[in-house]
């Protein structure tokens, strides 16, 4: 018998996310699919009969928005939803804008995949000079974050974003949990990825092959120590969450036509 349980999910599909671009800390909301993802996760849920206390999201719009929707299809809009940075996409540093598959195509599958997936491998940092620098370093939302503007990441690894993800995890989320609360986490693939890494205790190498689907659930049951009493379950139709993985893990390879 669990002791504490946890919903956990990668946002619906974003704008960018349709593009097939790096979107990370740039701001975009919900594609048309993509609130029909979260708005079916939302009654999803609601016919498996969760019930929230708290909900936690990153500060980016497609976060929050995957949220709203889901409380407002569960006719759960009352619960209460805190932000946090330290919950937001992995900075991809100068990749950010660009696109997967042409990037599979000028530096090679393997590499986009390291990118993309690897633990400890950090693209290279944004500058100031990159088209969407000042859209994200001037935007008010990190005016109010816990660390200075000066002091946010300019590219990160999956370390990285599990560095900065745990003090959050350990101090504001993990509390409630041993309240008894019923936590719903809408977060992104690599600040999700990097929770999982963390309670599932998944290896280094282990972590490259762990790809999540956009508005699809996940349940984390825990015991008294936070330790899983089980993989993480993808809750839905089990032959469409597989087909929604193999999509996210095509997007960084080469087009069939440019082959």
């Amino acid at each position: 018998m669990a002791k504490y349980r946890l919903v956990l999910l990668r946002h619906g599909e974003g704008a960018w996310t349709k593009e097939n671009r790096f979107c990370s800390w740039v701001d975009q909301k919900l594609s048309s699919d993509g609130i029909k993802e979260a708005q079916n996760c939302g009654k999803h849920l609601k016919a498996l009969g969760f019930e929230f206390d708290l909900v936690f999201t990153s500060v980016l719009s497609r976060s929050i928005q995957t949220a709203w929707l889901i409380l407002q299809e569960m006719g759960q809009e009352w619960v209460p939803i805190q932000s946090s940075w330290r919950l937001n996409e992995r900075h991809y540093g100068a990749l950010i804008g660009l696109n997967r598959a042409e990037m599979a195509l000028n530096h090679g599958e393997e590499q986009v995949k390291i990118w993309r997936r690897s633990y400890d491998v950090t693209p290279p940092p944004i500058s100031e000079s990159h088209p969407y620098y000042e859209e994200i370093y001037n935007d008010r939302r990190y005016k109010c974050s816990d660390v200075s503007q000066e002091n946010l990441p300019k590219a990160e690894s999956l370390k990285d974003v599990l560095d900065r993800l745990l003090p959050y995890w350990n101090e504001k989320i993990v509390p409630e949990l041993k309240s008894g609360k019923m936590i719903l986490i809408s977060a992104h693939g690599n600040s999700s990825r990097a929770l999982l890494k963390h309670v599932e205790g998944i290896s280094d190498e282990d972590i490259i092959n762990v790809t999540l689907p956009t508005g699809v659930p996940i349940l984390l049951e825990l015991d008294e120590n936070l330790h899983p009493l089980g993989p993480h379950q993808f809750l839905g139709d089990q032959e469409a969450i597989q087909a929604a993985i193999k999509k996210v893990e095509d997007q960084g390879k080469v087009k069939s036509a440019e082959k």
